[in-house]
């Protein structure tokens, strides 16, 4: 068999390449569209697809440097540190806090639904935080980013089990939050707060747009400058701090959650002293860097290592889902205060909680353009699914995969 082994550069051409071929192929199919799914997933995909022919075939096997993935999901993963904003979970008021606390609630609840349903088909229960929390609050980008890190601690094909679990989630999100905020709409006869004083009945056209993933903002070159060399310091100082962690609590820490404290602290610091944060900015090269490290990490899945877990996966995924809308329609909804902004919440959060805070997005706008508008949907649910949910999430699933292994 022909190996072809790629040095770090050559990874990185290829990653970029793979993101450029993936978002020609979204673009030209309609469904990938229309269930948000990322380029990078699928250009990375389709190279680990071809990957697996060939070695199942005993052609060619495909292998390469991860070390600039790994440079890559470490500045990801500090700019989501730098999305938590005290003083806006604070000023997003009790929407937003209740709306977080759920999404905590769930984390815990799908790892041990994961584990425990691993364990019972005699597997790793290690590989069941793969498939839920890992992969269907955190997305794609966590999936890829814990793979290893499974993997690490002793569950054997925690890398591909937690990408196939982050694909279903994308859609599977998509296709369950639409219907069970319609449920709860026409059960209940819920109406926006605005139609129901003018005694309207359809919203048709009163939706709020969401906002596009190619918005666009003004800015220079000192911000992005200033943007990029908070980003090195945060992780610069935060490889230190969780070197700190690791040695006083006895567990293993990645590499990026200290620096995704440092970059909590450093935010915080410069709202509380009311200096301006290059946010857009640092925002963009967060988007840039998921793009390559999901593209790269993607490409190196090693897909003939699915085959014997798909039975517990497959089981494990339908559980979930199933769990999902329940906690959905009896929790969600009530915990948010049982009226149509609640309703439509509850289509955020299978939205971001299965798959990613654009599937989410998705989902609202689909239900608001048939019913009526919901500003408190649109502000509570990008907040907590694009901005805190990510990093507590990460903080949970450090704690989970030290407490399952």
């Amino acid at each position: 068999m022909l190996t072809i082994e790629l040095n770090m550069y050559h990874a990185v051409a290829l990653g970029a390449f793979l993101f450029w071929m993936g978002g020609i192929i979204t673009d030209k199919v309609r469904l990938l569209n229309r269930y948000c799914i990322p380029a990078p997933l699928i250009g990375g995909l389709c190279f680990s697809v071809l990957n697996c022919i060939l070695y199942s075939a005993g052609i060619a096997s495909v292998t390469f440097d991860s070390t600039l993935q790994t440079v890559f999901m470490i500045m990801f993963f500090t700019t989501v540190g730098f999305t938590v904003s005290i003083p806006a979970l604070l000023k997003g008021g009790k929407a937003v806090v209740l709306c977080l606390i759920v999404s905590v609630v769930m984390i815990p609840l799908q790892n041990f639904l994961g584990g425990g349903v691993m364990e019972v088909f005699g597997r790793d229960s290690l590989l069941g935080i793969g498939c839920v929390s890992i992969a269907l609050i955190g997305g794609p980008g966590t999936a890829a980013a814990f793979g290893p890190d499974l993997e690490a601690a002793g569950a054997v094909g925690g890398s591909v089990v937690s990408i196939a679990a982050a694909t279903f989630g994308l859609v599977a999100g998509s296709l369950m939050g639409g219907p069970t905020a319609r449920r709860l709409i026409e059960k209940h006869n819920l109406r926006p707060e605005a139609m129901a004083a003018i005694g309207g009945t359809q919203g048709v056209g009163l939706a709020t747009d969401v906002a596009s993933e190619d918005e666009r903002f003004i800015t220079n070159s000192p911000r992005f400058v200033k943007g990029f060399m908070l980003l090195l310091l945060a992780v610069g100082i935060g490889n230190q701090v969780s070197v700190w962690l690791t040695a006083l609590t006895d567990l293993t820490f990645p590499a990026y959650i200290g620096a995704m404290l440092v970059a909590v602290v450093v935010r915080n610091v410069m709202d509380g002293a009311h200096t301006e944060y290059p946010a857009e900015e640092i925002d963009t090269m967060g988007n840039m860097f998921l793009s390559i490290f999901l593209a790269m990490a993607l490409a190196g899945l090693k897909l003939w290592e699915l085959i014997d877990l798909a039975l517990p996966m497959i089981v494990c995924l339908l559980l979930q889902c199933v769990v999902m809308v329940l906690f959905a329609y009896f929790v969600v909804f009530r915990v948010m205060g049982r009226n149509y902004d609640a309703a439509v919440m509850t289509a955020g959060f299978i939205g971001f909680a299965m798959g990613a805070t654009s599937n989410a997005m998705a989902n609202i706008q689909v239900v608001t353009k048939k019913y009526g508008p919901s500003p408190v949907a649109y502000f509570a649910i990008p907040m907590v699914g694009g901005m805190f949910i990510d990093f507590l999430n990460a903080v949970l699933i450090a704690a989970n995969i030290g407490w399952w292994a």
